[in-house]
This record gives C-alpha cells, structure tokens and sequence, in this order.
C-alpha cells in the first residue's frame, strides 16, 4: 500500500523511486555508496527495496537506535541486534570467531577483553561471503568512536573485496562530516563513494501520488483538498502520506496541518533541548535563531538583527556563523530558508 508509513520493502508498494533503485543496484559491487536527502524523503524505504532486490545477503544497521554520546557498549549491542537479523549461512561465517558468540537466533559480540573482537575484524570475516552492510542515518555515529568506526570502514575498503558499504543519512552536511573524506586526518580521506541524492516529488507527481494512494484505499477525496496537501507538504513523501492517512481516518484538511506542524515543533523542541544540554545559551540561541528564520528573516544581516533584538544583547559574527553552518549541516536550512515548509511554520510558534 502507498500510504502504509512504515519503510517498504517491495517495489510495488513505494512511488516513484524506480531510477534510485536502479542506481543503487547498478552501483552495489562498489565500496561504498551514500544516499543522501532531506527526512521524510524516502531513503529507508528506497534502500530497503534495492537490498531485497539485489538478491545478496545484507545488515542494516538502524542508528537512530544509538542514544547522544554513546559509549562502545552502546555501539556493540547495535550491531549484535542487527547481526542477529542476517541469513543463517552468514552467521555460518562467525561461529567459531574469538569475541562472537551465537545463541540460537541471536549474536553477541564482546566489545572488551582479550576475547573481544574489533569491528574491521568482523568485516574481515563477513567479507567470506558477498555482504552488503547498510548503515542508516550514519552521521549518529558521529562522536568518541568515529574515529574507530571509519577505521574499520576504511579498512574493509582497502581488504574486503567482497563487502560494500551503503550509508544514509538525512543530515546531510553531519554525515559527511562523519566520513571526512576531505579531512586529511581521516582515515577515508580521498577515498571515492558514490553519491545518489533523494529529491522531493514535483508538484504533478505529488498528486498522481495521492491519488494512487487514495483509490488503492476506495477514498473519496476531492481535487482542491488533494491540492492543497501538495501545496502544505511540498512533494515529502513522508508528510504526503502522513496527511493523506489523517485524512483517511477523517480529520479535516485545516486538523492535518495543524497535527503536522506540531509533529515537526516537537522535533524542533527535541533539537533545542538537545543543545540546551550543552548549554543554557546555545539552546536558546538556537530556539531564536529557529524562529528569526521561520518568521522570514532570510539574510545573514537580518537574523543577526533579528536575533540580537530576541536576546537584548549583540552577537558576534562567529557566533551566528557557527548557528548557521550546524542548521545547514542538519538539513534544516539552506541558504536562510528551511528545506522543510511545515518545519518552518512550527518554528513560528517555539516559545
């Protein structure tokens, strides 16, 4: 179904994405490939298609379970629980291996000791067979370990001829960030990826969306609301199908949007909170910067007036750089304006 908000995983259940699809199984003998695109976008449901028709055996590893500053137990109990999904003739590969231990359906890897293993050595022995390891929403991986994680990627890039690596991420500039591969203390420095970018759907495919969707439901929806969905959610899929299900379970156009917008402010209030732990001022500093930017202030000149006036002091120039480069790299902004419409109105209303 068009409209199930889960991740698909079979090609007739998702929209759209025929030329991704194909570009990610065209490109899968390669080391590594990254699939970028704003949230809501469909990257999870695209890759998780290509994987199952690729026809090899494949982890997905779901960082988004990762909590802020994660330790390496954190980090190995992820990917015991993703290792644990895999193919029994793949777990094959690591009975027997120094710091793995498979109980039944589950794998545990022991992260400390003697007896641990390291993860390039875990790539070593997946590299026995044809194993696609896909990392989604990389850049939460950034933090303490990152340096030990690009190691190990790196080394398998370097060795294991038989792994590819497919990483995603929805924060875009933070996930390149992670992969420093123009950092030249990295370890993938200069290595080369292939790149495949999500775009938002076009006004016309963004109803010919919706209307698949809602004749597969036997929903009676007319054209001026289809259109004014397309016109709140700006070719999302994420959001199309998200107000075409509320919809669906009969809230009015005018209660889609209003539980949209308050959707996308709690993100924002997630966000806020999280440099707010950081620091009392960041997390203010970001809250009015976030809502300077929603009310329309679209120039350097005019945030830094806009966000000197909400906090009665000045501001230096650094300082507002800085805000402005980490909302870019999160996939917030671009150029003074949000990439997302319904997170620009919920900045309206931070407070």
């Amino acid at each position: 179904m068009l409209f199930d908000e889960r991740p698909k995983t079979r090609r007739e259940e998702l929209f759209d994405r025929e030329a991704e699809i194909e570009e990610i199984k065209n490109n899968v003998n390669r080391p590594l490939l990254v699939i970028s695109g704003i949230r809501r976008i469909g990257k999870t449901s695209t890759l998780l298609v290509a994987l199952n028709e690729i026809g090899r055996d494949y982890v997905v590893i779901d960082c988004r379970k990762l909590k802020e500053n994660y330790g390496r137990q954190d980090l190995y109990n992820l990917f015991s629980a993703s290792l644990s999904t895999i193919a029994d003739k793949v777990k094959d590969l690591l009975k027997g291996v120094r710091g793995v231990t498979i109980l039944g359906n589950s794998i545990e890897l022991r992260w400390k000791g003697r007896n641990s293993i390291s993860l390039a050595d875990l790539f070593d022995h997946l590299n026995e067979r044809k194993v696609i390891v896909a990392i989604d929403e990389a850049q939460k991986l950034r933090g303490p370990l990152s340096s030990e994680i690009r190691e190990a990627i790196a080394h398998a890039y370097d060795y294991d001829r038989n792994l590819t690596f497919i990483l995603t991420g929805s924060e875009i500039g933070l996930l390149y960030d992670f992969l420093g591969v123009e950092d030249k203390d990295s370890p993938l420095y200069g290595r080369y990826y292939y790149s495949i970018t999500l775009e938002r759907f076009s006004k016309e495919k963004s109803v010919e969306f919706l209307r698949k969707g809602f004749a597969e439901t036997n929903a009676k929806v007319n054209d001026e609301t289809i259109e004014r969905l397309v016109e709140f959610f700006d070719g999302i899929p994420g959001w199309l199908t998200f107000g075409a299900n509320r919809l669906i379970e009969g809230k009015r156009i005018e209660e889609v949007r209003e539980i949209a917008i308050n959707v996308a402010l709690n993100e924002l209030e997630n966000l806020i909170e999280a440099k707010r732990r950081a620091s009392e001022i960041a997390g203010r500093r970001y809250k009015n910067a976030l809502k300077c930017l929603g009310l329309g202030e679209n120039s350097w000149s005019k945030l830094l007036n806009c966000l000197q006036r909400a906090e009665g002091s000045t501001i230096s120039s650094s300082v507002l750089d800085n805000v402005i480069i980490n909302l870019e790299k999160s996939s917030i902004i671009k150029d003074y304006e949000f990439l997302d419409p319904i997170y620009r109105e919920a900045a309206k209303r931070l407070s």
